[in-house]
């Protein structure tokens, strides 16, 4: 998932601010994963909504995704990684990889 820093500068580069108090929140260590719960999207959004507008809310929710996106590509990386070893151990190199040798 995206460091603090990276959520940070996009909240900035789309709303003019940071967000801090949001990212912190949502990435508390201990309450993580409570925090990113699908199933509490709508309480946690109307949370930040009440306090910061619909932008704030806006901003809980592109966390959320930037988190779901960076965790789905990892699970695409590594599912790719983990073919390719099959691939290349039942003697497919040329599928597993296209640069190697027979």
């Amino acid at each position: 998932m995206p460091k603090l820093e990276l959520h940070y500068q996009s909240s900035l580069a789309r709303t003019g601010k940071e967000y801090r108090e949001i990212h912190e929140w949502i990435d508390e260590p201990g309450a993580k994963y409570e925090r990113h719960d699908l199933g509490r999207v709508l309480e946690f959004a109307r949370m930040w909504s009440d306090k910061y507008g619909e932008e704030g809310a806006q901003e809980y929710l592109r966390h959320l995704q930037d988190d779901v996106e960076a965790r789905f590509n990892h699970l695409v990386e590594d599912m790719q990684k983990s073919l390719n070893d099959n691939l290349a151990y039942f003697g497919c190199l040329t599928t597993a990889n296209p640069g190697a040798k027979k």
